[in-house]
C-alpha cells in the first residue's frame, strides 16, 4: 500500500487516496435540477403559509397566488423554462443565487458565514496547537493535490452501499463514459453529487467590490496565508515541481510563528473584511492606491488562511463564539475558508457561504480529520527541519494612510458592538436520539423541528417562518432548497402539547407526532428531489427584475416578505468529524439554530440578538424534548 498512496521523494503521502474512478468522472452525466411545475409551487407555497396566516389575510394571500400563477406567474415560468432550456450546462439557481450572496451589502462574518468545529485527535498529546496545525495544514494540501489529481473518490450519496460502495461496482463504472456514468450508479442505487464547488476551496477568495462582489480564485500560488496576533504571513507550501513541502519544514515555520514576538498591530487589517461590503470596497480600492497591491494579492492568492490563536478554549459557548467570528483581527473572512487552531490544538473551519453549500466543505474536514488523524504527518517526538524560517517566512507589511486607519478603527467598533450583542447558547438532551426515535418509526430530523416549533409557541405563543436547509446537490450545480417545517401538522401538535395538553390521550398524542413526520418526511423527500417552492419563487422574481418588469403584486404582498423573514433558521449535519457547527441569526429578531441528532442524544446550538432570549429557547426546546419522548415511550406528561 505504500507505493499506492502516492509516496514523493520526500517520504510523505503526497496524496489522501487513489480513486480509480476519477473524480470528476459523473459530473458531465449528472440530472439536471428541474423547475416545478408552477401549479404545484403555488399549492407548496400556500401550504407553507396557512400556518402562518389568519383566515382573512390567508384569502388575501391565496388570491394573490392564483392571480400570479394565472397571469404575470405562468409568462415568467415559461420564459424562465425557455431560458433554463438554452443553458443545459448549468441550473436555473446558479446564477441567481450567486447574485443573491454577492450583491448582498451586509458584513459576511455573522451574516452569511458558518462554522463547524473539529473533534479533537483521539490522541491527546495530537492536541497540541503546533502539532495539530501541521498535520491539518499537510492533509489539507494532501486533499487538494488529490481532488486537482482527480484521485479523490467522487461524493455519492448510497442508498445500497453494500451494492454500490465496493472495488468491483467502481471497476466496472470506470469504463463507462462519462456521460452515461449517472445512469451507471443510479441503476444500483446510487446517486453521484455535484463537485463543480470544490475547485473554489483552495486559492480563493470574496473581493468586496462595489454594489457586486466578485469570486477570485489563482490556482497558481503555491504560498499558504498564516494570520497570529493579527499580524499576516506567507511562505510557499509548495515547490517547483508540485510537490509539497516537507511536514517538518512546515512545522520549522509554523513554529518560528508561533514563537514570533511582533507585537499585534495597532491597525489589524483582519477587521476591514468584517466591513459592510461596499464600506470595505472603498477601503480596498485605497489600500490598492497605496501601494499593498502586492500584499493584498498574497493575501486573495494563498492557498488558504491557518488562524493561530493565542487563547485556549473554555468550554462549548466560548468555542462556538471562537469559530462564528473571533476577535476580528486574526480572521481574513474573505477567504473560502479559515482553519482555525486554538492554543490548546481545539480546530474550526470558519467558511464564506457564496463560493458553495456546507457539503464540500464537510467532505473536506470529514478527509482532513481521518487524514490527520490516521495518517498524521508529524508525531509529538518529530523534530522540526532545521531550516531558516526568518527567509522562507514573509510577514506582510501594509502601508496604511490616515483614511485607512480610520477605517480599520471605526470597523473594529462596528465588529465589537455586534459581536458584544450576539449570544450562543446550548443544550445536549441524553434522554434519546435516532435509534428510539427509528425504532418508534419517526423521523429523527422532523422530531427536532416539531421541538422547534413547539418551544417557540410555548416561548412566544406563536408559529412563525421557518428555515431548514437542504442540498440539491444531487443535480448538477444544485445549491440548496428550503424546507419549511412550520406547517399545519406541527401547529395542530403544538397547540395539542403546549395548550390542551388535558384533552388528549397519550396515543391521540403519538398519533399527531406520527402525522408530522410523515409529512416532514414527503417535504424533505421533495426538496431533496429540487421540488420545493422557495427557489423557483426566488427565480421567477429574479427574472422579473432582471427584465426590468415591475415587481408582480403577488411578491409584494406583506405575507411573503413575512414568510421570507426566517425568525427560525436552521441548519444540521452530523459527521464523525464534526464536533458542533453554527451559523448567526439571518435576522435581527430571530435564532440561528444548529442541531444534531446522534444515536442516542440530541444536541443544539441557538445563536441570537438582544431582541430574542436563546436561553430561554432552548430550555423550551428541552422540555419539548422530554414531552415528545415521553409521549413516544407511552407515558403521561407530568405536569
Amino acid at each position: 500500500a505504500r507505493w499506492r498512496r502516492g509516496y514523493s521523494s520526500a517520504g510523505a503521502a503526497e496524496y489522501l487516496h487513489r480513486s480509480i474512478v476519477p473524480t470528476m468522472h459523473y459530473q458531465k452525466s449528472l440530472p439536471r435540477l428541474p423547475i416545478p411545475k408552477l401549479e404545484d409551487t403555488i399549492r407548496r407555497y400556500l401550504n407553507a403559509q396557512k400556518p402562518l396566516l389568519n383566515d382573512d389575510q390567508f384569502r388575501k394571500t391565496e388570491e394573490l397566488a392564483h392571480h400570479f400563477e394565472k397571469g404575470i406567474g405562468r409568462e415568467l415560468h415559461e420564459q424562465l423554462v425557455a431560458q433554463d432550456n438554452q443553458n443545459k450546462h448549468t441550473s436555473y439557481i446558479t446564477g441567481p443565487w450567486f447574485d443573491m450572496y454577492l450583491k448582498a451589502r451586509e458584513p459576511v462574518v455573522l451574516n452569511f458565514n458558518a462554522f463547524m468545529s473539529f473533534n479533537p485527535d483521539p490522541k491527546p498529546e495530537y492536541n497540541d496547537q503546533l502539532i495539530r496545525a501541521t498535520n491539518l495544514t499537510v492533509s489539507a494540501l494532501r486533499f487538494m493535490k488529490t481532488l486537482r489529481a482527480g484521485y479523490l473518490e467522487p461524493e455519492v450519496f448510497h442508498l445500497n452501499p453494500e451494492k454500490s460502495d465496493t472495488q468491483i461496482f467502481k471497476k466496472i463504472i470506470r469504463f463507462v463514459p462519462s456521460s452515461l456514468s449517472w445512469f451507471g450508479a443510479y441503476m444500483v442505487n446510487a446517486y453521484p453529487l455535484d463537485m463543480s464547488q470544490y475547485f473554489r476551496l483552495f486559492n480563493s477568495t470574496r473581493l468586496p467590490k462595489l454594489n457586486r462582489d466578485e469570486l477570485y480564485t489563482d490556482e497558481k500560488a503555491k504560498h499558504l496565508l498564516v494570520l497570529r496576533n493579527g499580524n499576516f504571513y506567507v511562505f510557499d507550501v509548495i515547490d517547483r515541481d508540485g510537490n509539497t513541502l516537507k511536514p517538518s519544514e512546515i512545522q520549522a515555520h509554523l513554529k518560528y510563528i508561533l514563537s514570533n514576538n511582533s507585537p499585534a498591530p495597532a491597525f489589524p487589517l483582519g477587521y476591514l473584511s468584517s466591513e459592510n461590503r461596499d464600506t470595505w470596497a472603498l477601503l480596498r480600492k485605497n489600500l490598492l492606491d497605496n501601494g499593498n497591491e502586492e500584499a493584498l494579492q498574497k493575501v486573495d492568492s494563498a492557498v488558504f488562511c491557518l488562524s493561530l490563536d493565542d487563547v485556549p478554549i473554555k468550554d462549548f459557548v466560548h468555542l462556538s463564539h471562537t469559530m462564528l467570528h473571533g476577535d476580528g483581527a486574526n480572521r481574513w473572512y474573505d477567504k473560502s475558508f479559515n482553519l482555525i487552531i486554538t492554543k490548546d490544538g481545539t480546530a474550526g473551519i470558519n467558511f464564506e457561504h457564496s463560493w458553495g453549500d456546507g457539503v464540500a466543505v464537510l467532505r473536506f474536514q470529514n478527509e482532513v480529520f481521518k487524514d490527520s488523524t490516521t495518517a498524521p504527518a508529524i508525531s509529538p517526538k518529530s523534530q522540526p527541519a532545521s531550516v531558516d524560517s526568518s527567509r522562507a517566512v514573509q510577514k506582510l507589511d501594509f502601508k496604511l494612510n490616515d483614511a485607512l486607519k480610520a477605517g480599520i478603527t471605526k470597523a473594529k467598533q462596528t465588529f465589537d458592538a455586534t459581536v458584544e450583542s450576539l449570544s450562543i447558547d446550548m443544550i445536549q438532551f441524553h434522554e434519546g436520539g435516532k435509534d428510539l426515535l427509528k425504532q418508534k418509526k419517526v423521523s429523527p430530523d422532523a422530531v427536532a423541528q416539531l421541538a422547534f416549533q413547539m418551544a417557540f409557541l410555548r416561548q412566544y405563543n406563536q408559529t412563525v417562518a421557518t428555515y431548514e436547509s437542504c442540498s440539491t446537490a444531487a443535480f448538477k450545480h444544485g445549491r440548496t432548497e428550503t424546507i419549511r417545517p412550520a406547517s399545519i401538522h406541527t401547529k395542530k401538535c403544538s397547540e395539542a402539547f403546549v395548550r390542551e395538553l388535558s384533552k388528549h390521550s397519550t396515543e391521540e398524542l403519538q398519533k399527531l407526532i406520527v402525522e408530522c413526520s410523515k409529512y416532514h418526511g414527503r417535504l424533505t423527500k421533495e426538496a431533496a428531489m429540487g421540488q420545493g417552492f422557495d427557489r423557483h419563487l426566488f427565480g421567477l422574481r429574479y427574472l422579473a427584475l432582471s427584465k426590468g418588469i415591475s415587481l408582480p403584486d403577488f411578491y409584494q404582498d406583506q405575507a411573503y416578505a413575512r414568510l421570507n423573514h426566517n425568525i427560525i433558521s436552521t441548519s444540521t449535519l452530523v459527521s464523525p468529524a464534526v464536533q458542533l457547527g453554527g451559523f448567526g441569526p439571518v435576522v435581527s429578531d430571530g435564532f440561528g439554530v444548529g442541531y444534531q441528532v446522534q444515536d442516542d442524544w440530541i444536541g443544539c446550538n441557538v445563536s441570537s440578538y438582544p431582541t430574542r432570549n436563546g436561553k430561554e429557547f432552548l430550555q423550551c426546546i428541552y422540555k419539548s424534548l422530554e414531552d415528545i419522548f415521553k409521549v413516544l415511550k407511552g407515558k403521561e406528561i407530568g405536569s
